[in-house]
């Protein structure tokens, strides 16, 4: 007799946010189990623990000194490391002209170490950088319904960013 199926219960956190500033000199609508850490010895990158998630939102805010072109092909050269191991990558670009906010997240399927990825920059004078990391090792399938939760308030975030 053929056992009978099984699910994986997911406990994802309740969908809430709220206004969130940092002293970095930008704000944007964090979700209720975003916790946001300062990163020791850097005055402007954050760890953002994704508590049940079983994850981590690293972000690099940077002034820009050089061509924005170096910043940008930085954070494109950082997607491409996880290629080997990518089964696809797709980007969806940001134009907010109004609150100059432009950028691309970038969704890495497959067994890769980082599946999302993403910059926003003034175009000016301010760039900022997130990575997620899970603490475990990748597996796509057993992720993609956490995956698919996080990348909405991603996505969020993105969009609700301001300069101060």
């Amino acid at each position: 007799m053929p056992k009978p199926s099984t699910y994986l219960e997911l406990n994802l956190p309740e969908k809430d946010a709220e206004p969130y500033t940092d002293k970095c000199g930008y704000t944007y609508l964090k979700p209720n189990y975003f916790n946001v850490k300062n990163v020791k010895g850097s005055a402007c990158n954050r760890d953002v623990d994704l508590s049940s998630l079983n994850g981590t939102l690293h972000l690099s805010r940077i002034d820009v000194d050089t061509s924005l072109g170096v910043y940008i092909n930085y954070a494109i050269d950082k997607v491409e490391e996880h290629k080997i191991m990518a089964t696809a990558i797709y980007d969806s670009s940001f134009i907010r002209n109004d609150d100059q906010v432009y950028g691309t997240f970038f969704e890495l399927q497959g067994n890769v170490a980082s599946p999302f990825q993403f910059y926003l920059t003034d175009s000016t004078s301010r760039f900022l950088s997130g990575v997620v990391y899970f603490n475990t090792r990748p597996n796509y399938d057993s992720i993609r319904p956490t995956l698919d939760f996080l990348k909405d308030d991603i996505f969020q975030l993105m969009e609700s960013l301001k300069w101060e």
